[in-house]
């Protein structure tokens, strides 16, 4: 048994969740893959995988052993190509999770720079805002705004989205333009209330202006967790958005959205890089956290709006 190609046979099962799928993005047949899973756990003398008919799922021990293994490969590649004579240029697979408007549009846009300098990494792309467990769901690194509270991820901090407040023309025709942020908490006005990965409760909108501070909560009749869906929920008239300026540039320069309270401020949410602590930082992954804060500092300079 080669060693590490039954590494990587595993790694491969772990992630693709079957022998069969593994099997094809290596180029062997199934019985090649299911004899080196079979040699791997004989050597340990551990049992690494659960097999049934439909699903393969990882043990309490394969579980262990693929957070390490996965490590050492990475090194081993890198080594590979620090060698002279060798491309010095990142590749291999990144696993990613970036909230959805953000890859609709900014980073799928801006893809094609990035592949053209690393030609050699493949995505595997996330867009949601849901949330991820980077360890079982065996993804290397998040993209999410506002705070990271999980203590067991690392967290690089990217950007600063400057926050506005939105509505559509079809709403402010049917409930009037607020002059006035506290008029959001009044009975005829409603908000789009974003849900923070599936809690429902949602959290106040703060606004300043000098030494005023406002806290509202506003009425809704949606709450969703998906970025996309709750701009598609403001543009459809269905009550006022806090956005990110990318988000809404576009929409305010075809007429779709008007801004409100423009002589009142929102903090700026942070966006963040978050991956596991144990997790051996590779050139492609050290390569796409230094791109996306390259494209970032396109998108939401520091100092200001863009618009």
């Amino acid at each position: 048994m080669d060693k590490l190609d039954a590494m990587r046979a595993f790694v491969r099962v772990v992630e693709a969740g079957s022998f069969t799928k593994a099997a094809q993005t290596l180029h062997l047949n199934r019985a090649s893959v299911t004899q080196l899973i079979q040699e791997l756990e004989t050597r340990l003398r551990v049992k690494l995988l659960n097999r049934t008919t439909r699903k393969v799922n990882v043990t309490a021990d394969g579980a262990v052993y693929y957070d390490r293994i996965i490590a050492v490969l990475a090194e081993l590649d890198e080594a590979e190509t620090s060698l002279p004579g060798t491309s010095s240029a990142p590749r291999g697979q990144l696993r990613v999770d970036v909230p959805s408007p953000l890859a609709t549009l900014v980073l799928i846009p801006a893809l094609p720079r990035f592949h053209a300098r690393y030609p050699e990494i493949q995505f595997d792309m996330g867009a949601s805002d849901r949330k991820v467990d980077l360890v079982s769901d065996k993804v290397d690194c998040v993209v999410r705004g506002g705070a990271i509270t999980d203590l067991s991820l690392t967290a690089r901090r990217v950007a600063e989205l400057a926050l506005g407040v939105y509505a559509s023309p079809a709403y402010l025709e049917r409930a009037g333009t607020p002059e006035h942020p506290e008029e959001l908490d009044d009975a005829r006005h409603r908000i789009v209330r974003f849900r923070w990965s599936g809690n429902g409760n949602g959290f106040p909108y703060v606004l300043r202006r000098g030494d005023t501070e406002l806290r509202l909560q506003g009425r809704h009749i949606l709450s969703i967790d998906d970025g996309n869906a709750y701009l598609a929920a403001g543009l459809a008239g269905l009550g006022v958005l806090w956005l990110p300026d990318y988000m809404a540039r576009q929409h305010v320069a075809d007429g779709r959205l008007v801004p409100l309270f423009e002589q009142w401020q929102s903090d700026p949410m942070p966006l963040y890089i978050a991956y596991p602590q144990n997790r051996h930082i590779s050139k492609a992954l050290r390569a796409f956290i230094d791109w996306v804060v390259e494209v970032m500092a396109e998108h939401a300079p520091a100092g200001g709006r863009t618009r």
